[in-house]
């Protein structure tokens, strides 16, 4: 076989298994991922590579929303309304058990 004709076979050959390699790392690290979990002192959980609000939030069709979040004893109530005003609350009651 000529010179060149090697160095571009072994050229090719080092190309395709780098592929490979990188291919199989892209699908470990993906697998890693779905696997995760967020930890309970975050406010958001990760779905589809996205950070989503974890309080239930309850939008309406104006636009104007209120999410309420528990952590604790306490309660905190976010609110938005269609002409972008926006209030949170929290309380917090000592004597109550959120079980």
């Amino acid at each position: 076989m000529n010179r060149t004709a090697k160095r571009a076979l072994l050229a090719g050959a080092v190309a395709l298994v780098a592929t490979a390699a990188y291919a199989t790392a892209a699908a470990a690290q993906s697998r890693a991922q779905a696997a995760q979990q967020t930890p309970r002192s975050w406010s958001y959980d990760i779905k589809d590579g996205k950070r989503v609000p974890k309080g239930n939030r309850v939008t309406n069709p104006d636009g104007s929303w209120r999410e309420e979040t528990r952590q604790g004893n306490c309660l905190t109530v976010k609110e938005r309304s269609a002409s972008g005003e926006y209030k949170e609350t929290r309380q917090c009651n000592p004597g109550s058990n959120p079980g």
